[in-house]
């Protein structure tokens, strides 16, 4: 085991590519994990690979750094889900005030998945871009929800581990400022044209910042993140 590795959650949008952007300038080993669980934007699991190999190709030196990608099936979890991720229906909120693009359990189980294989590569670092701020009111995206799974991951393996969240208290616009300070344009331009947010899995229309839908709420998110960055860029 290394102090000096992480094993990075990737799903091929804005915020896991600027998660591995980021461990790739702090870590000497990377590697990165994927998910396939019935997703209705399921378009992601294509774009993971073109975003990791436009790393590698644009950034040589993190490319050198960037080990293997690995991908879990986690079909069983689409099929007991009931949610707008998983199904082909009308994204919509509870009356409770949570989007049923909340997929109960999804982030627990990506990162009791994500520590086992750790464990067995020899990571004790888990990366992901869950955020409390622009976050959809989604529990499993809490910092509270991560330290408890941090310390259940510990005691069930027997093994320290630490789930880094650079994102965690940043809004969209300050992660398009985040991509821009750790890769500059060419980072920024990456993420434009090959990440995946679209909730559809919609990659028919090309906007300024990015391809998507264009009204879905992760569509939203990311369009009113890049108008503010972009206005804070030149204010």
């Amino acid at each position: 085991m290394t102090d000096s590795s992480a094993l990075v959650l990737f799903s091929g949008g804005q915020d896991s590519t600027l998660c591995l952007a980021y461990a790739l300038t702090k870590y000497d080993r990377v590697e990165t994990v994927g998910f396939d669980y019935g997703q209705r934007h399921n378009v992601e699991m294509l774009c993971r690979q073109a975003v990791i190999a436009a790393i590698r190709e644009t950034f040589p030196a993190w490319g050198a750094r960037l080990g293997e990608d690995h991908i879990c099936d986690l079909g069983v979890l689409g099929e007991i889900s009931d949610t707008s991720l998983t199904r082909e229906v009308e994204i919509e909120t509870s009356d409770a005030g949570l989007p049923d693009t909340f997929v109960p359990g999804r982030n627990l189980m990506f990162l009791t998945l994500a520590g086992a294989l750790a464990w067995r590569r020899g990571i004790n670092t888990l990366v992901g871009g869950m955020c409390e701020t622009d976050y959809s009111g989604y529990p499993d995206c809490r910092r509270d929800t991560l330290d408890a799974q941090q310390s259940a991951l510990a005691l069930g393996m027997d093994r320290p581990f630490i789930i880094e969240t650079p994102l965690m208290w940043i809004d969209k616009a300050a992660t398009w400022a985040m991509a821009d300070e750790l890769g500059g344009q060419a980072l920024t331009d990456l993420i434009v044209e090959e990440t995946h947010t679209c909730y559809l899995g919609d990659r028919s229309a090309r906007h300024a910042w990015g391809y998507g839908c264009g009204t879905c709420p992760a569509c939203d998110l990311r369009a009113k993140g890049f108008d503010k960055w972009q206005h804070e860029r030149v204010a």
